[in-house]
């Protein structure tokens, strides 16, 4: 069981990209960090890090889509002050590529380890606990990307949902939706992808995981007490209209 006095945030897919940026900023909130991902060793490295720095974190190699593992890691922690449902996956291909199969398995990353985490974190969270999922600008709609734009848009309705069967207990729910950011995800489009990309942000250029984080660490703060079943918008802009190519 984690032993610590700090609050406790857990932030799943937190050992690279705007996942690491929102441990990071978290770990420098105070919160105690329970840092969910596949790569160990990665999440390793981070949590030496931040120890390194006199912050608090400890990793686990759970596998999110695993249910039982879910509910196994929550049960042995104390209840969390903080959720944040970050972990996610993208395939950019044309809808005619796109697989049922490809589907099941972003819905089951992107959507329903979101529902398995927020479920299992509610039955032991106190009132003032927040909830932050990470959805996505692209549920407004993007080409090449059927089945995460389905899941995230999925995510955004799921966040409005929960917010309206918790808040009696006094739980806040919201989201926040990325538009271009500088992760490893972008990085690995084309050279043609991402230069069409930035041509259509109003700034000219993709935000930093940073950007998010601080998103993150606005919603997650115990000073945001009057804030539920939103979604924040870190896109630089684009959600506001404009030629499409």
């Amino acid at each position: 069981m984690t032993m610590t006095g700090n609050r406790l945030a857990l932030v799943t897919g937190g050992a690279s990209g705007i996942g690491r940026a929102i441990v990071e900023r978290l770990a420098e909130d105070g919160f105690h960090i329970v840092l969910v991902d596949l790569n160990r060793e990665r999440a390793d490295d981070l949590v030496r890090a931040l120890k390194d720095k006199g912050q608090s974190a400890e990793a686990h190699a759970t596998d999110i889509t695993n249910e039982e593992a879910v509910r196994a890691l929550i049960d042995q922690l104390p209840p969390l002050d903080v959720l944040v449902n970050n972990a996610g996956i993208l395939r950019d291909q044309p809808f005619e590529n796109c697989t049922a199969a490809d589907f099941r398995r972003t819905y089951e990353v992107n959507m329903i380890a979101v529902f398995n985490f927020a479920q299992a974190a509610i039955a032991k969270m106190r009132p003032g606990a927040k909830i932050v999922n990470i959805a996505s600008r692209a549920y407004l709609g993007a080409r090449n990307q059927i089945d995460y734009v389905a899941s995230k848009g999925a995510v955004v309705s799921f966040t409005r949902a929960l917010a309206m069967e918790v808040i009696k207990r006094g739980i806040l729910v919201n989201a926040v939706a990325p538009g271009l950011i500088d992760t490893p995800i972008l990085r690995g489009f084309t050279p043609e992808r991402i230069e069409a990309q930035l041509a259509l942000q109003p700034t000219g250029k993709a935000g930093k995981p940073e950007d998010v984080a601080n998103a993150v660490s606005f919603l997650a703060s115990p000073r945001t007490d009057f804030i539920t079943g939103q979604v924040l918008f870190i896109d630089g802009g684009k959600s506001l209209g404009g030629s499409a190519v």
